[in-house]
């Protein structure tokens, strides 16, 4: 249990029969409640239960109180508002079922609403105690019982009908304590109230008419935030509260659709009428009035200021008719507008509406079939006028025509006060007689009498309203709701202090606007909107499609007059207007800002509605005007007139329209313009305010509908703060597309509870989101937590055909397919003609979808379409539709060169359940209309369908949805979208795949590494030992087994594994090809080992030869001296005495090794080529040692002269010269002219171009490769270094070289670029030769390996002179045989230890390659070495080798020094305990056996030939090694020396020898982070990120560099070039040269070759590093190259603002 809860408040209800009352009822005591009055008292009584406190209220038989509803609903409203509830428990007898038992959980959920079941346990009751033991048998057979249990969710208990044992109460106790915990310790309170009956009897229908439009329970708006902002009410008026909050939510939808709403409600509890003032403050009205002349005035009015005429109804006494029913029909004969007893659903009995006042208006159309020209407000005051004379009261006072309807008590009227005081009045009153059958009659003044019985309806309700219009005649009263306000009497709920203060801020904003004309106030008052921010959104259009020349320099000085007009939009600073709202909404309260948004809203639109509507009219004029004078054909200077004054008055309309949507986008205005211009302070809580607006439900703008542009920093803040405020929430996008005013907001609205503008006047301008909160019950459905819908503005709006293009519209279909994980597209009616142009659109939108592999669903939605019923007609609206998306994609496919021919190749869609056809909105014609009923039930399908979509969808973050926004809005920017998008998530997706690919691999990789080295152990260990391939893989197995699983289940189980499915079968293969290569790999090592051993058997036979004779010798030396008294220091001398001599005449047979001189070979044998002074030269002058990476090899080559070559070369600079006063840019080898031939002028030049260097040095690289790897080749180590190796290197250089100039044309080499490059390759040789010979004398140099030995016979020779015997010697000279093993072991496993520990502590290492580069790139920015960059940029490869190599030095030598000796001294123990375990086991063993010390030998031997390379020690006395205990103990005691004394000498990092890893760190590191692609892009040297070797489909790099910097220039010219390859590919203007011909960047890919295997994607994202690099080093580069940036390669100033923090800080984006 979670929780105890020391105070509880239980509520018991059911049956008073199944409970004994008495004093030893622990729970209720001995008072059974009254139910025989109308009064049914209500009591808290405080028990104290098993210890615990339990506040009980004893409800029992309440239910049977049915005859008396009053008493019953004023108990269950005093229970909810004065009590927070734990639980109701339904007190129920075993074996007693009565019928209101059963119906017991109904009746509590027509009371309390559904919301209370998760609130209810059973208690069954017992008299005998075995009927306790019976209740499961009970629950099986009784069906009636089993669902009482199940709905309550199966909690019951069952006790003693006295209720006096303790433990069944305790028990009872503990079982709610478990409830509540289970309800997350929430209790039933006001706010869950929600009775069956809902609101009253008389407002059901209203409510059910309209239900499929309100937000439904399991996705919770954020807009009913807006509602009222009273979430602080004190308890007796939460009730009431709520009552509101519910008419708040369907408030919007009830005067839509013209039914009445609450005006007055009586509180039951003070008396006082409340008025919700607020509520009708958001309504607003349209109609069109006639005066007595017959003009009509539109009408656009907010209700709560709008003065009409009343009517009041009320009545006297009871009549037999429904007054509601009588002023419905005079209203409208249509539809009911006041519920009433004849309803559907409706009863007799009413529960809460008595005393309340029902406000409708009657609302003209303009048309000869009105009932009145003018608004009319109908006022209708429920129950008896006689009990509820205050309500009347205030309704006669207030109305202009009183209507009373009297029953058949009041035939002597003259007696009753009321009507007396009316008739006595001067208003106008109308007496409805239901005795009297008499048409109207007329007595004093305007009173008059109606007859009701028995009479025709239609013929009262015409008599009626003709009356009423003659009232109006006479009378001049008018009636408006902010005078109801100002009575004293009434409770009013604006009058709330928060309400006031957020009214009272609004209020202060209206005051700046006061005396500033309507077309000027954005002018005025939003600065940053209009020209200024037109200007920047155009220059940012044309900044991502800038053509032709010298692109970069020209972006330079688009940025440059970017930031200027930011510079200048943010000089002038906030306007008072925006100072004052920033502020307000910083410091009010969160309700408050709720009121004050609200306020505000409703005050701006009050204020310019009279305007815009003549504006409207005056357009409405122009348009038509335009019309029939194209009607007409005519062309004249009239036509030209009057379209002018049209688009005037558009753009007035336009400048008019001010809103609080314009107010937030100026926010977002002063923050963007803020945030680019860098030197003034960003004002943070802008975009925080912003969030807290759109969570309070206000929409967010995601692109600015005048501009058509996004402002993005601005929206990802926004998303920012939305992210910190509610964390990275799971959430779906929808998102709706349709032409406008095709109803796709308010379809929007009622499916969600949204407040997207729906107005005709006031439609969606640009795209806006909203949040719709999911339930929790439905996340586990789900799985999101959010819903996010994005509407648009509608598609070909009319008011934009001047202004807007079929792109425009293609774009911003693009943009919210692109965001919605599902697009609605909404079209009106079935027009095949209407629908075509969006047709169009969205095809063409998803097929660019499906080229850059976005997946969203689509669902059409046919609006306004009449008979929605018939099966038929509706098959065959969908073959039309299917057949128009077919036609559609065929026209797209060419617009986009794409192959489909069909939309189902588009995208995954079915006909017969992805297209709705929706009902009208409407029945009747505005503005007195009815809603359909099947619209709402289409409404209500639809989104149980776009629900069952959203269950199977993966949907995305929050910050998913921001990186896709962003990638979609800089795509859209570029005129090419596919060629230009990049899908940011699935570029994230596959990041994530490729670290989860690196852990794969390391844990494979590692895994082999120590398999290796058990293997390799083994190898060394045994004779005649062969690894086959199985025998790896089986070592193998385990770890593989577990990686496979651990891919299966990322690819499965993954939350993108939507997205990963189409790499699973590459990695799953790359994975299998790994285990394959590391076996493989592993085997050849190990073959080589044993071809080595074998090679060594001769020289290792003589070595134990060798070995056994000094042994007998230290023997024999040792009896000569032991019978003399020598102290140790003359021993030793002894022995040195004549160790020389017996090394010098044992191996006077075996060669000798001399020193070798490799470099000196290398000098000597070129020289036999070329002059030596020429080699000397060259050595001295060390070029040769960087030529893989010169800028320049101009030196190396000559050109081959051709007759005439001057004048062709100058002829053609002459034409290159003129094309530059055309088109100076040409890059590289840019050619303009498009009637010159490129081709030939290209192969008449005949300088030394950047191709040609280019070409050159992929020659020197490609050789220096293969030859290296060929020096590799050569078994030195097995055969030792022969001077002959260097002729055939030098050969092998020539031979390229040769074969390198025959197939060049323009010029030759010179002989010494092949000097050079031989002393290049045999630098390379010289050093690898070198450790191969040192490995190689190591093993075969017998004197050396003796030389070593003798430390080890002089223990020999001293433990014989001390009288040890033969067993003690063994044994000390197996440990002395073990000490170097045991250190060579644990330095074999420190090295994976270590590549372990490095990986997982150094940055570097942590991640893939491209995280490496990203380190190495800081690492080059903080060195600024010109020489490294230049390693870096011209051969990756090795610089990556290098700086992990140092990265390794510095963790091992430097930072973690500590560690490393930790891990080695703790690996020399453990290989130590491996030996000492080992001769423990071998001596039991072999004592076991009986057998001797060579099956001891063989026994060690065993055990150890994983862990350590273990030499059978030579001692040819072995045979008189009997006692193996004594050996064991000498054994352990060597070892238990040599471990400290192994540790004792690595006191120091320098102590530890470098040279002794078998395999060193940093090859491991190296192997694992360096094995993937290396491919260079061919115009900027920049490295492919891709991870795997060998990979398929194309390279590409998320960052190109400038490509200057890899010394491309323009032709003919010493001019660098500045621009990006991704700036570059953007444009068809720019030309390059390769293999003879020349080619557009954009269309690179023509160029076949490498070029064809790269992505270069058109970007204009900021990478700040290397325009940082090519500022800092421009001398470096130019020296280099022997070029300048200059003319048309000159840097832009802006460059050089960038700083080196701020080029390293760019680097994240990588």
């Amino acid at each position: 249990m979670d929780q105890k809860f020391q105070d509880l408040t239980v509520v018991l209800f059911g049956n008073s029969s199944a409970v004994l009352f008495g004093d030893e009822n622990i729970l209720l005591g001995q008072n059974k409640p009254a139910t025989d009055a109308a009064d049914f008292s209500l009591t808290v009584k405080k028990q104290d239960v098993s210890g615990r406190s339990v506040n009980l209220i004893n409800i029992l038989d309440l239910q049977e109180s049915e005859l008396y509803p009053h008493s019953v609903v004023h108990t269950i409203v005093r229970l909810v508002t004065e009590n927070e509830i734990h639980a109701f428990v339904l007190v129920l007898q075993l074996g007693k079922l009565t019928d209101t038992d059963k119906v017991g959980l109904e009746w509590l959920q027509s009371k309390f609403g559904k919301g209370v079941l998760p609130f209810v346990m059973i208690l069954f009751t017992y008299e005998r105690e075995e009927e306790c033991d019976t209740i499961i048998d009970d629950l099986k057979k009784n069906p009636v019982l089993e669902q009482l249990v199940q709905k309550c969710g199966d909690r019951y208990h069952t006790c003693s009908k006295n209720m006096n044992i303790q433990s069944e109460m305790r028990k009872l106790l503990e079982l709610i304590d478990h409830m509540v915990s289970e309800n997350n310790h929430r209790c039933y309170t006001a706010e869950l109230y929600n009775p069956d009956s809902q609101l009253t009897e008389d407002n059901g229908n209203q409510q059910s008419a309209c239900n499929a439009q309100l937000p439904q329970d399991d996705l919770e708006t954020t807009a009913s935030k807006q509602t009222t902002g009273n979430e602080k009410v004190s308890k007796p008026n939460r009730f009431f509260q709520a009552l509101k909050s519910t008419w708040d939510r369907i408030k919007g939808h009830s005067i839509v659709c013209q039914y009445a709403l609450p005006l007055l409600v009586p509180n039951l509890f003070t008396g006082k009428n409340e008025f919700p003032l607020w509520t009708f403050r958001q309504v607003k009205k349209s109609w069109k009035s006639t005066d007595t002349s017959g003009k009509k005035t539109s009408n656009d009015k907010l209700m709560s200021e709008a003065e009409t005429p009343m009517v009041a109804f009320f009545r006297v006494g009871c009549i037999p008719s429904s007054k509601s029913q009588l002023i419905n029909r005079v209203i409208s004969e249509k539809h009911d507008t006041f519920f009433h007893r004849h309803c559907s659903g409706s009863s007799k009995h009413r529960l809460l509406m008595d005393g309340v006042v029902e406000i409708s208006w009657y609302l003209p159309s303009g048309k000869s079939t009105d009932h009145f020209t003018d608004c009319v407000a109908f006022c209708n005051l429920r129950g008896d006028a006689d009990i509820y004379k205050k309500q009347l009261e205030i309704l006669t006072e207030m109305s202009s025509v009183n209507v009373v309807v009297l029953g058949d008590k009041n035939k002597n009227i003259t007696n009753n006060e009321i009507l007396q005081k009316l008739f006595s009045g001067p208003k106008p009153l109308i007496c409805l007689l239901c005795d009297s059958d008499s048409c109207v009659s007329r007595a004093k003044g305007l009173k008059f009498k109606i007859g009701l019985k028995d009479r025709n309806q239609a013929d009262v309700s015409d008599e009626l309203r003709n009356t009423i219009r003659v009232c109006f005649s006479k009378s001049t009263l008018t009636f408006s709701l902010d005078k109801l306000g100002k009575n004293k009497e009434i409770t009013i709920d604006e009058n709330d202090e928060e309400c006031q203060k957020g009214q009272e801020a609004a209020m202060q904003i209206m005051e700046l606007l006061k005396g500033t004309e309507l077309s000027k106030m954005k002018e005025v008052y939003l600065p940053f909107q209009g020209k200024v921010w037109n200007d920047w959104c155009q220059k940012k259009k044309e900044l991502h499609r800038l053509q032709g020349p010298n692109i970069e320099k020209r972006k330079s000085v688009k940025q440059a007059e970017m930031k200027e007009i930011r510079r200048k939009q943010h000089k002038q600073g906030p306007s008072k207007l925006m100072e004052l709202f920033i502020h307000t909404l910083e410091s009010l309260s969160e309700n408050q800002k709720c009121y004050f948004l609200k306020w505000l809203g409703i005050l701006l639109d009050n204020s310019t509605t009279d305007e815009l509507s003549g504006f409207r009219h005056e357009y409405d004029k122009a348009w038509s005007k335009v019309l029939d004078l194209k009607g007409r054909g005519d062309k004249s200077e009239q036509m030209k007139d009057a379209q002018t004054q049209l688009e005037e008055v558009s753009k007035k309309l336009s400048a008019s329209s001010f809103g609080l949507e314009h107010i937030l986008r100026e926010m977002g205005q002063i923050y963007e313009s803020g945030i680019n211009e860098q030197v003034y302070n960003i004002d943070p809580t802008l975009p925080r305010i912003a969030a807290e607006v759109m969570l309070s439900g206000y929409p967010l703008e995601l692109m600015d509908g005048d501009t058509g542009h996004v402002a993005l920093d601005w929206v990802s803040a926004v998303l920012d703060e939305l992210i910190q405020t509610l964390g990275d929430q799971r959430v779906f996008v929808l998102s709706v597309l349709g032409i406008q005013s095709s109803g796709k907001s308010t379809m929007l609205n009622a499916m969600f509870g949204l407040q997207f503008a729906v107005s005709a006047g006031r439609c969606t301008k640009g795209a806006f989101m909203q949040l719709v909160k999911v339930s929790e019950e439905m996340k586990k459905e789900l799985k999101f937590d959010y819903i996010c819908v994005v509407d648009t503005e509608g598609l070909k709006a009319l008011e934009f055909t001047g202004m807007s293009t079929r792109q425009q519209d293609n774009g911003l279909a693009t943009f919210v397919v692109g965001l919605g994980n599902m697009t609605l597209i909404n079209i009106f009616g079935e027009n095949p003609a209407e629908m075509q142009d969006i047709l169009q659109i969205v095809v063409q939108a998803f097929m660019r979808m499906k080229k850059v592999r976005l997946a969203p669903s689509c669902i059409f939605v046919h609006q306004n379409v009449g008979d929605v019923t018939a099966g038929e007609k509706n098959m065959e609206g969908r073959k039309r539709l299917l057949d128009k998306l077919d036609e559609m994609t065929k026209l797209a496919s060419k617009e986009e060169e794409c192959s489909a021919t069909c939309f189902n190749d588009v995208i995954k869609f079915d006909v017969r359940k992805d297209v709705w056809y929706f009902a009208q909105l409407w029945e009747g014609s505005p503005p007195m209309t009815q809603p359909n009923p099947l619209y709402c039930e289409n409404i209500k399908e639809l989104k149980r369908t776009v629900i069952s979509e959203i269950s199977r969808s993966r949907g995305g973050t929050l910050s998913e949805f921001k990186a896709n926004f962003s990638s979609l809005w800089n795509a859209l920017l570029d005129e090419n979208f596919v060629f230009s998008f990049r899908n940011t998530l699935e570029i994230a997706v596959y990041r994530r795949l490729e670290h989860e690919y690196s852990k794969w691999t390391w844990s494979l990789r590692s895994a082999m590494l120590k398999i290796e080295n058990r293997l390799h152990n083994r190898v060394t260990n045994e004779n005649s030992l062969k690894i086959d391939e199985k025998d790896i893989v089986e070592c193998l197995n385990e770890r593989k087994t577990e990686v496979e699983t651990s891919v299966k289940k990322f690819f499965e189980e993954d939350r993108d594994k939507e997205l990963l499915i189409q790499w699973q079968e590459r990695f799953q293969r790359k994975i299998s090809d790994l285990c394959t290569e590391l076996v493989e790999g592993t085997k050849r090592k190990l073959d080589e080992v044993i071809r080595l051993k074998i090679a060594r058997e001769k020289v290792e036979r003589e070595k134990a030869a060798y070995e056994s004779k000094l042994f007998k010798l230290s023997k024999e030396l040792a009896s000569s001296v032991k019978s003399k008294e020598t102290e140790e220091g003359a021993l030793e001398t002894e022995f040195e005495d004549v160790w020389s001599k017996w090394v010098t005449e044992l191996t006077q047979d075996t060669p000798s090794f001399g020193k070798i001189n490799i470099r000196g070979d290398v000098t000597e044998i070129l020289s036999e080529s070329y002059e030596l002074s020429l080699v000397c030269e060259r050595q001295n002058k060390g070029t040769y040692k960087r030529i893989d990476i010169l800028g320049s090899h101009s030196d190396y080559v000559i050109l081959k002269h051709q007759e005439d070559s001057v004048q062709d070369l100058q002829a053609t600079n002459e034409d290159v010269e003129e094309d530059d006063n055309k088109d100076p840019y040409k890059f590289p080898h840019v050619f303009k002219d498009e009637n010159r031939d490129l081709s030939e002028v290209s192969s008449r030049s005949n300088t030394f171009t950047s191709e040609d260097k280019s070409s050159l040095s992929a020659f020197i690289r490609t050789t220096a490769t293969d030859i290296k790897a060929e020096i590799q080749k050569v078994p030195i180590a097995e055969r030792g270094y022969s001077r002959i190796h260097i002729p055939e290197i030098i050969t092998s250089v020539k031979e390229e070289v040769e074969a390198y100039e025959t197939g060049t044309t323009m010029f030759t080499l010179r002989k010494e670029f092949t000097v050079d490059l031989c002393l290049y390759v045999c630098n390379f040789a010289a050093e690898h030769f070198a450790e191969q010979h040192k490995e190689f004398k190591e093993a075969y140099d017998v004197r050396l390996y003796l030389e070593k030995q003798r430390p080890q016979y002089l223990n020999i020779f001293k433990n014989y002179c001390s009288g040890a015997t033969s067993t003690a010697v063994f044994g000390q000279l197996f440990v002395d045989t073990l000490e170097p093993s045991i250190l060579q072991a644990a330095y074999d496993q420190t090295a994976i230890d270590l590549s372990e520990k490095m990986k997982r502590d150094v940055p570097a290492f942590s991640g893939n390659r491209s995280n490496l580069e990203k380190h190495i790139l800081t690492a080059l920015a903080e060195e600024e070495s010109f020489e490294n960059y230049l390693e870096y940029i011209q051969n990756p490869r090795e610089h990556f080798n290098n700086f992990i190599k140092k990265k390794v030095k510095d963790y091992i030598f430097k930072d973690g020094c500590s560690v490393v000796l930790e891990t080695m001294k703790g690996n020399i123990n453990s290989k130590g305990k491996c030996v000492m375990d080992a001769v423990n086991e071998a001596t039991k063993e072999t004592k076991d056996s009986k057998g001797d010390v060579n099956m001891w030998l063989q026994h060690v031997s065993q055990k150890l030939k994983d862990e350590l390379q273990f030499k059978e020690t030579s001692c040819p006395e072995k045979k008189e090694v009997t006692d193996l205990d004594f050996l064991q103990e000498v054994v352990s005691k060597g070892l238990t020396g040599i471990l400290p004394k192994l540790s004792s000498s690595l006191q120091y990092i320098s102590d530890l020898k470098w040279e002794k890893f078998r395999k060193k760190p940093d090859e491991i590191l190296i192997q694992y982070l360096c094995r993937c692609c290396w491919a260079q892009c061919p115009f900027c040297n920049a490295i492919c990120t891709n991870t795997m070797e060998d990979h398929t489909g194309e390279h590409s790099v998320r960052f190109h560099r400038n490509c200057g910097i890899n010394g491309w220039s323009f032709m003919f010219k010493n001019e660098l070039g500045i621009d990006f390859c991704t700036t570059a590919v953007s444009s068809r203007l720019l030309h390059f040269n390769t293999s003879g011909r020349v080619f557009s960047f954009k269309d690179y890919r023509t160029a076949g070759g490498e070029y064809a295997r790269w992505n270069i994607s058109p970007d204009n994202s900021e990478m700040p590093y290397w325009k940082w690099f090519v500022c800092r080093f421009q001398e470096d580069l130019e020296k280099h190259y022997n070029k300048k940036f200059i003319r048309n390669g000159e840097i832009p100033n802006e460059w050089r603002n960038y700083t080196k923090p701020q080029a390293i800080q760019s680097l994240k984006e990588l």
